[in-house]
């Protein structure tokens, strides 16, 4: 639990290096702007700038490059919710309910969504952060290939809520994108589907290929429009309208909770990431709400489920590489790499002999996220503006950033031929109506599923009863089995009471059916013929 006397000496440390302070607003700019762009990672705005903090001490270093990390997190939502376009895969499931807003003119408020649930969540997930900490290292080194199996076979559970006109053609687009997933070398050393092309033996950059994906359908649609929003009294920008939508965020309590421990424990799991924290958390927030039909349609609860998760696991990515010295992702990897480089080691150690410098870094994170409110707030007010240009200028602009940001992954252009193939098989999925978000959920998890499964069965010797030495896999499995039932009851009983309904609908429609018109003999009907003849003569 939380330790007062570290905590104490951790304030005077802060205090004593306030200088570096100044260094969380760049910090955070530089994170936001870069994350924007789609096919720049956060990892990669953050290795950019790691030399600079070789010539700043070991705490203006540390939140200059957190701040990076804090401000990247939210970046990636904007051309999400603006462009359907998602910054980094971990915005994915953002697009599903911020674009459809944004077509409706709600963008500010859907900005304000995203802006607010991102800060408020990962301020609870470092302050969740502070005060387990030290009992989160003993559950964290627990965790084996098998859990990770696990979290991955749920996320792919999820691609029954993505939604599609035609189930099988659904399944068909999962399938082709878990095919994709497991091309190139896998753990055991087998190759698969390279064609003899040395680029595919580490696999399918998962980056280009979703930018490709996303944006061929996107992009399409945007060159028959003149602007991404059709009505013109709907493209203004109202920083009141974002600040409301920021305060709408508190009548959504439990989506936000629900998130943030979504994305906890998944941070929390090295290799996972937040990627697959977004797609649970969304998956989970439609299948709890009582409007679940109205997602995909621009319901906020989509929007603030899913960033919710993402900005807490931030605070769970930190606790693996604080506690164990084990970086969860790219990002955090860099984050280590700083701390080697002012000669602090992280891990076991750094808990048991500075734990005031861990409690400093928690703490400045949490103000780093209290900061992100009022910088956020002006970055998106620029951001926006994006609704008022027309696409015919958006569309290249588009192209070039992502071209020059996948060309940025590794120098080579592997990264933009990816980015062009799969622009051509989102046109064609598209073109049939094809869901290209379950072709994008099995890339993201094909070689996480694959991988954790074969050293689970090596771990296990093949053994079924393995899983009984396993009380966290177990423990998932249970938690997925319970969140598909409570889905499948909760589409029974809606259909029950609509079945309900129906025929009282149709009793109350008789009951006001126009009365019935008498019936008139043909004797009548020749008699008032005859006398209408003969008034007539």
């Amino acid at each position: 639990m939380l330790d007062m006397s570290s905590l104490v000496a951790a304030l005077h440390l802060i205090v004593a290096s306030a200088d570096s302070w100044i260094w969380i607003i760049p910090g955070l700019i530089v994170g936001l702007s870069f994350s924007a762009v789609p096919g720049v990672s956060i990892s990669m705005a953050m290795a950019i700038v790691l030399p600079l903090s070789v010539y700043m001490s070991f705490i203006p270093a540390i939140v200059f490059l957190t701040s990076v990390y804090t401000g990247g997190v939210f970046g990636g939502s904007v051309p999400a919710i603006l462009m359907n376009i998602p910054g980094s895969p971990s915005s994915y499931a953002t697009t599903f309910d911020g674009y459809p807003m944004t077509l409706q003119g709600r963008h500010n408020e859907a900005l304000g969504y995203a802006l607010f649930s991102s800060t408020f969540c990962c301020m609870l997930g470092y302050l969740f952060l502070l005060f387990m900490i030290e009992p989160m290292a003993s559950v964290v080194i627990k965790i084996g290939p098998l859990e990770m199996f696990a979290v991955a076979v749920w996320g792919l559970m999820l691609l029954g809520s993505l939604g599609s006109e035609y189930v099988t053609r659904g399944l068909l687009a999962a399938a082709f994108g878990i095919l994709l997933g497991t091309i190139g070398m896998n753990t055991a050393g087998y190759l698969r589907g390279t064609f003899g092309i040395p680029y595919l033996l580490d696999g399918i950059s998962p980056i280009p290929a979703m930018i490709g994906l996303l944006a061929a359908g996107q992009l399409l649609t945007l060159v028959t429009k003149d602007y991404i929003v059709d009505a013109g009294g709907t493209r203004s920008v109202s920083l009141r309208r974002i600040l409301s939508g920021c305060w709408g965020t508190f009548r959504y309590p439990g989506v936000l909770v629900r998130g943030t421990c979504i994305g906890i424990v998944m941070g929390v799991i090295p290799g996972v990431g937040s990627a697959v924290a977004n797609l649970i958390s969304y998956a989970e927030t439609k299948r709890a709400a009582k409007d679940s039909a109205t997602f995909g349609h621009g319901n906020p609860k989509g929007v603030i489920g899913s960033e919710a998760a993402v900005a807490s696991g931030e605070g769970g990515s930190m606790a693996t590489m604080l506690t164990l010295g084990i970086p969860g992702h790219g990002a955090v990897a860099v984050l280590l790499a700083a701390f080697m480089m002012h000669n602090v080691v992280a891990g076991p150690s750094l808990i048991r002999q500075h734990k005031p410098i861990v409690y400093a870094v928690i703490l400045n994170n949490i103000l780093e996220s209290i900061v992100l409110l009022g910088v956020g707030l002006g970055f998106i007010y620029v951001a926006s503006n994006v609704v008022r240009v027309r696409t015919r200028y958006i569309v290249p602009v588009v192209f070039i950033l992502a071209i020059m940001g996948t060309y940025s992954m590794d120098g080579t252009t592997t990264g933009p031929i990816t980015l062009f193939v799969f622009t051509l098989i989102g046109a064609v999925m598209v073109r049939y109506k094809y869901p290209v978000a379950a072709t994008v959920v099995g890339l993201l998890l094909g070689r996480m599923l694959e991988t954790q499964a074969i050293m689970s069965y090596e771990l296990s010797g093949g053994s079924p009863a393995y899983i009984l030495q396993r009380p966290g896999a177990i423990a998932i499995f249970a938690v997925m089995a319970l969140s598909l039932g409570a889905s499948a009851w909760t589409r029974h009983r809606r259909s029950r009471q609509a079945e309900a309904a129906a025929p009282a609908s149709d009793g109350g429609a008789a009951q006001q059916a126009p009365p019935t018109v008498p019936q008139v003999s043909d004797a009548e009907l020749v008699h008032v013929a005859s006398g209408t003849q003969k008034f007539g003569t």
